[in-house]
């Protein structure tokens, strides 16, 4: 298997995709304002207590 090819993605890294996809889908932000909201988005979102979530 050739691994020069196989770029690694961390989950954060497709949850900030999702998140972003999501914020360009919805409206008519830019792909890097929605790129730089979702990282704020999923640091709110991840301090968020579990019980409330």
């Amino acid at each position: 298997m050739d691994t020069s090819t196989r770029t690694h993605i961390s989950l954060y890294e497709q949850r900030l995709q999702l998140v972003a996809h999501a914020l360009t889908e919805n409206s008519k932000l830019s792909e890097k304002v929605a790129s730089d909201l979702a990282v704020h988005v999923l640091y709110a979102i991840d301090h968020i207590p579990e019980k409330v979530r």
